[in-house]
């Protein structure tokens, strides 16, 4: 078969899926619908950058001066909102396990006279951590202002001994920390989250449609057709039915990266370019990955359910929520396999510190290696097409 006589082949089939893709619902919504909504639901969703004014309980029972300065300091932060004050613990208890507040904060009796009498009084405070983002906001909250209320009272103490303000601040904070948060300064978990989350997602879409469409062919009868249409040629038959689902989900990436740098205003160090070409990369290598699952498995039923676990693994192998340098060293090669994991180490790279491209050159070439996979698994599907008969 000659070089033209393998492109007008791939056109030929390229038209055909093209039309399949049109004319089929699931296609249509999983393609196009489900990524649109993606982006919408979680770039609204945490629009703000962190959960604000998240409703804590405040048990108060030395109702002095200092108690209520306490309880007005708490609830002046950005993340807490005080919602209840009482005197009971058993009331704020029941509260918290009614799920309408996150925290308890605790102020002993007799705090106000204790603590200028020197006594060192005890402040409290309990966090819901079921909920990992609210209990963790609200647990530093409420260490700050619970370490900034022992100072104050230093503070008072000292001026009232007559010492200064700078002997006094050289005892409470010898060392004077200066912080830098690379990246994210503002600790904004939309940068933190959406960046990896959404590229995830359509990691897993990918993964689903290609193993979907490849199947299908099984269970329609129609592979024999297209490998007909490809000249025998296992190659060129998937190529030609891949490249319209390839060029869709790449101008669906580009849609989800231009929300994300354009819309999101999200830090993008490096430029457009580097993060474009890494979203094709990764839609291309997911396409390889779930052209070798439906040849290990060339049933939609099994197929599918191998994509699900895979993809689903890959958002918590991909090191954007547990760093694998801290996993077994097992896992730490398993991550090795997620093309999502590569994508994660260019993001972080490129878009977040803007290093030099040689930097993350190892990167696209993993991504790159993807494609090898299909090799391995090639005789099992071609057979499959030619010879596999359905059963429901």
């Amino acid at each position: 078969m000659t070089l033209q006589e393998g492109l007008r082949s791939i056109y030929a089939i390229s038209k055909r899926e093209l039309r399949r893709i049109m004319n089929s619902r699931i296609y249509l919504f999983c393609m196009l619908g489900v990524p649109v909504i993606c982006v919408v639901f979680f770039l609204s969703l945490m629009k703000n950058g962190l959960p604000t004014d998240l409703p804590v309980a405040v048990v108060d029972m030395d109702g002095t001066h200092s108690s209520r300065e306490l309880i007005r300091q708490l609830d002046a932060f950005e993340q807490t909102r005080v919602v209840m004050k009482t005197a009971s613990y058993t009331e704020a208890r029941c509260k918290m396990q009614e799920g309408r507040i996150y925290a308890i904060f605790y102020i002993p009796k007799d705090f106000e006279r204790d603590a200028t009498n020197g006594k060192r009084p005890k402040l409290s405070f309990y966090t819901n951590s079921a909920y990992l983002i609210a209990g963790s906001l609200i647990f530093r909250d409420m260490k700050t202002i619970s370490t900034l209320a022992g100072k104050s009272v230093s503070l008072q103490i000292g001026r009232a001994k007559g010492v200064s303000d700078a002997q006094i601040m050289a005892q409470l904070q010898p060392i004077a920390i200066d912080t830098h948060a690379i990246g994210n300064p503002w600790l904004n978990y939309s940068v933190y989250l959406n960046n990896t989350l959404i590229p995830a997602m359509l990691e897993l879409l990918v993964l689903m449609i290609t193993v979907f469409s490849i199947g299908t062919e099984l269970k329609m009868s129609t592979s024999r057709e297209l490998l007909r249409m490809g000249h025998n040629s296992l190659t060129i038959s998937l190529i030609g039915k891949l490249l319209p689902q390839n060029i869709i989900f790449t101008v669906v990436a580009a849609f989800c990266t231009a929300a994300l740098y354009g819309f999101g205003a999200y830090p993008l160090n490096c430029g457009w370019m580097p993060m474009l070409v890494a979203m094709f990369l990764l839609v291309t290598a997911c396409q390889a990955v779930g052209v070798m699952m439906v040849g290990v498995f060339p049933t939609v039923r099994l197929g599918l359910s191998f994509a699900c676990l895979f993809g689903m693994i890959g958002f918590s192998l991909s090191g954007f929520t547990y760093p694998p340098i801290a996993m077994h060293p097992t896992l730490q090669a398993l991550c090795q396999v997620f093309p999502i994991r590569h994508y994660f180490l260019i993001y972080v790279d490129q878009a977040l510190n803007g290093r030099a491209l040689h930097y993350t050159i190892t990167q696209y070439l993993w991504l790159v290696g993807f494609l090898i996979l299909p090799v391995f698994t090639n005789g099992n599907l071609k057979s499959a097409l030619l010879y596999f008969k359905y059963i429901p």
